[in-house]
């Protein structure tokens, strides 16, 4: 017999009696079954939610960094072999210049003092002291740090893959201490550290465009300025491609994207001490998987119809444009609205690749279509399934985004050619990378005359 038939009798039993004792039994056996439910219902201590609050922040947290693997193998698989060497190192800089940057000034700019307007303050950020309780925050101030400099890691990464293969190494990193210490927390204070577009209710869960815009925004900007890989675009208009080194580092460079996604939005939920909030989690984390998995059969649907061949590593971005899609608000949607969200996010890729290289502008692993237009799509269709939302104040949240992130993004971009030049010579770009910047080669078997 189960276990759940055995619960069933004993509750059958427990009513049985219930109806055939006297009155006085009755009565107590009602007010220990009231009683019993209301323990049930009651919410946790603070210290029981202190505790799982940090624990979400903390696994989330660690889900968003392996992101950064992700990012990495994503990137190295759809480079050439001359520039893998390059695009690994590239990584793991930014990484920990974000997270460097996140403490001496972004953390403190995005969070503490914004109060409904722009900005935050200036300086380091303090954590809890050693063994501290401060309950009142409802959860460890480290947890929380590490969570969100994890996102802005991810921003950078965005950058990363859009111009590989022809920019230099320190220019790039330059760029992202700017982003990370100061663009990006600036614009984050004016959503999630309770600035001015929080005041007007805009609404991104999770950053669809407070993270993946913005870092498409300063890739776009970034492509722009730097121009297209030699031999990218002929005279004619015609596009030729500059196939990767390899795909099966990329699909697990997706599917690790994928699984960290699980962090990025799940802990976005910022609680998990009630009953409630880990019930929301889980629908999340449902939401943010059949997003993806949307993304991936709209756009093998759609390239199949269009060009009779299925394009992997569309299908890759198919999947990364789901995620983001959903990313802005993967709590409210029904099933169905979040496979609508998915799907529109992989139809989106389809769609503005080629218009990117109608416009000749050379994005090497996709990432302005995953995360700039998906993006906007997948804030802008909040209000679809969140009744809170404005599609007007979504508008001009995504405005604000863009005009500010493209603006500066253009400013120190330009800055940086004019100082000190930001991309590599002829020469040096047909060689690769990998020799010119690293010394390392990625594939020396593969690479060396």
């Amino acid at each position: 017999m189960t276990k759940t038939k055995l619960a069933t009798l004993a509750v059958s039993g427990l009513a049985a009696a219930a109806l055939f004792a006297e009155p006085g039994l009755a009565q107590e056996a009602a007010e220990a079954a009231e009683t019993a439910e209301a323990a049930a219902s009651a919410a946790p201590s603070p210290d029981v939610q202190y505790i799982f609050n940090t624990l979400l922040f903390l696994i989330g947290g660690f889900l968003v960094m392996f992101m950064a693997a992700g990012f990495c193998m994503l990137e190295a698989g759809l480079v050439r072999s001359k520039n893998v060497s390059m695009q690994s190192l590239k990584n793991v800089a930014l990484y920990s210049i974000a997270g460097l940057m996140y403490w001496i000034v972004g953390y403190n700019l995005m969070y503490t003092g914004v109060d409904g307007g722009y900005i935050g303050s200036f300086g380091p950020y303090a954590f809890d002291p050693v063994g501290g309780d401060a309950l009142d925050t409802g959860y460890s101030t480290a947890s929380d740090w590490f969570f969100q400099m994890a996102f802005v890691a991810a921003t950078a990464s965005i950058v990363s893959g859009t111009v590989a293969e022809r920019i230099k190494l320190w220019p790039f990193l330059i760029f992202v201490a700017v982003l990370t210490g100061f663009m990006y927390p600036i614009t984050g204070a004016w959503q999630w550290g309770g600035g001015w577009l929080s005041e007007m209710g805009f609404s991104d869960f999770a950053g669809s465009t407070v993270v993946h815009s913005v870092g498409g925004w300063a890739a776009l900007a970034g492509a722009i300025v730097l121009g297209a890989r030699t031999g990218k675009y002929g005279a004619d208009g015609s596009v030729h491609p500059l196939p990767g080194s390899s795909i099966p580092l990329a699909t697990l460079g997706m599917f690790i994207l994928w699984l960290g996604w699980f962090g990025f939005n799940g802990a976005s939920q910022l609680a998990m001490g009630t009953i409630g909030d880990v019930t929301d989690v889980s629908r999340i984390f449902a939401n943010t998987n059949l997003a993806a998995a949307s993304g991936v059969v709209t756009t093998i649907v759609l390239l199949q119809i269009l060009y009779k061949k299925i394009d992997t590593t569309m299908v890759l971005n198919g999947a990364l444009a789901g995620l983001v899609s959903i990313t802005a608000e993967p709590l409210a949607p029904a099933v169905w609205q979040t496979i609508i969200i998915g799907g529109v996010g992989g139809a989106i890729v389809v769609f503005t690749v080629p218009l990117l290289d109608k416009l000749k502008i050379d994005d090497v692993v996709g990432a302005i279509p995953v995360h700039l237009f998906a993006g906007i799509w997948g804030t802008l269709i909040v209000p679809f399934s969140n009744g809170d939302a404005s599609y007007g104040v979504q508008i001009v949240g995504i405005l604000a985004y863009g005009v500010f992130t493209l603006v500066a993004s253009f400013v120190v971009w330009f800055i940086l050619k004019a100082a000190m030049g930001i991309r590599a010579s002829e020469e040096e770009e047909m060689r690769g990378l990998d020799m010119s910047e690293t010394g390392v080669e990625g594939y020396p078997e593969f690479t060396r005359a």
